[in-house]
């Protein structure tokens, strides 16, 4: 099950999954255009429709193995300029759906003896940049959530870890540049020249990390917080 499948890094996601072979249930407020196994349309600030999704997931695949909290949401600028509303979808999107989906998957989860979960973090919730309180602080809660979660449930066979990226172009991305009236190109091209690997992450790039952590390849991995940064730190 994959949250966020519409968005830019949820698509790679579901390829990269999919590809795989992996029969994925996709959740996210619209799925025009996503190839999935089975479509499951709702608001992730909706907590009737978190708690229910791993229990529709599981019974449309006709079992659930990886869950992958991916959606997520920014909300920029200085504290003194953050609303109630910027605050309250800024939890429920970023903190409170993956805490929700978790606590409803776990016991699905154990049946299969050998599950992962992956979130989607961020280096900013690990080192908080200037001027995305909101932001860093939801992050910083996933990111906090994962490894107490991976310790919690490794002994029921369940590896649970998280992607912490930096800078990814995806259209979030570039709709905050025009957001700002920057050209989003120029926006690119400014922050490419910032990544010691010469460019900022690509979808597919953060795709491949959870392919990774979701396969065996990752089976002594618990709790993990992984980087995928191109080398760049927070500013």
């Amino acid at each position: 099950m994959v949250t966020g499948a519409a968005g830019g890094i949820g698509q790679a996601i579901v390829k990269i999954l999919s590809d795989a072979g992996v029969d994925i249930a996709a959740a996210d407020i619209q799925l025009e255009g996503v190839k999935c196994a089975a479509a499951l349309p709702g608001d992730l600030a909706d907590p009737t429709y978190c708690d229910e999704l791993p229990a529709q997931a599981e019974r449309i695949l006709g079992g659930l193995d990886i869950v992958v909290n991916n959606a997520g949401i920014i909300r920029r600028g200085p504290i003194t300029e953050a609303t109630d509303e910027d605050y309250r979808q800024s939890f429920a999107v970023n903190v409170e759906a993956p805490f929700r989906i978790c606590r409803a998957a776990i016991p699905l989860l154990a049946e299969s003896g050998a599950a992962t979960i992956v979130n989607i973090a961020s280096c900013w919730g690990l080192r908080a940049g200037p001027n995305h309180p909101l932001y860093c602080m939801s992050k910083a809660a996933l990111a906090a959530m994962t490894q107490c979660l991976g310790h919690d449930h490794a002994h029921q066979g369940i590896r649970i870890n998280a992607v912490c990226p930096n800078e990814v172009d995806t259209p979030m991305l570039r709709s905050g540049f025009n957001a700002r009236g920057i050209d989003p190109e120029t926006g690119i091209d400014e922050l490419n020249q910032s990544v010691p690997l010469g460019h900022i992450a690509k979808p597919e790039e953060i795709a491949d990390v959870v392919l990774f952590l979701a396969s065996d390849q990752s089976r002594y991995m618990c709790g993990s917080l992984v980087e995928v940064n191109g080398g760049k730190p927070v500013a």
